[in-house]
């Protein structure tokens, strides 16, 4: 890793903790805890077609932020990563009590040291804001038992153009990866994952919000 991208890097990490605080600061919590274990349960719903029955499962929320979607995998043995955790904690919606199921750890994707742990990793709206993706989808790659699941979402561009714009000027500083759904397929593929099926969930102006699942092979 270059000096240049761990510092940009480290400037989306605090300009993320500092939107989390502006977002959430009039939310009553109890309210905001439900309407985002409600938000999870459909998405879960919606590609539940795709995936084994989420029940007795060894799973990462790789990347969790302070309301992830392991709120809404009880009947789960849950790891939650991610580098922002230890700032979380001054938030009064991070209750890592409320969630018992789930294992917190404090650190990114990037250092992520596990061989064929888990069944599936969920890494939701997290990939774009790494330092090193390649690195990421490696280390996220290999933590899958084989014929495990990996479901990643993430914004992507719908534009050549306005992507060439965002990754030359800083428009959007909390995310420093700027890429197209294509570009993370090859990520994807790069990390010897099998697309299974990819869902475009949400359609903005600059951005389409894409669910992608992938499978690792069983050994031959």
């Amino acid at each position: 890793m270059t000096n240049t991208p761990r510092l940009k890097w480290k400037l989306a990490q605090n300009l993320e903790y500092k939107w989390w605080q502006r977002y959430l600061k009039n939310k009553d919590v109890s309210e905001y805890l439900q309407q985002k274990t409600n938000y999870w349960n459909k998405l879960i719903d919606s590609i539940a077609d795709c995936l084994p029955s989420l029940n007795g499962k060894k799973i990462l929320d790789a990347g969790c932020g302070p309301a992830g979607i392991f709120m809404a995998l009880k009947n789960n043995e849950i790891t939650a990563l991610d580098p922002l955790l230890h700032k979380y904690k001054e938030l009064p919606h991070f209750i890592p009590d409320q969630f018992p199921w789930t294992g917190f750890i404090n650190s990114s994707i990037e250092v992520l040291n596990e061989t064929e742990k888990y069944d599936l990793i969920f890494c939701m709206n997290a990939i774009n804001h790494v330092n090193d993706i390649d690195l990421c989808y490696k280390n996220l790659s290999r933590a899958l038992k084989p014929g495990g699941f990996l479901i990643i979402s993430t914004d992507a561009h719908r534009s050549q153009l306005l992507k060439k714009i965002f990754q030359t000027i800083p428009g959007d500083m909390l995310h420093p990866i700027q890429l197209d759904i294509n570009e993370y397929q090859h990520f994807l593929k790069q990390a010897s994952l099998e697309i299974i099926k990819n869902i475009l969930y949400k359609k903005e102006q600059i951005f389409h919000y894409y669910i992608t699942i992938a499978k690792k092979a069983d050994p031959a």
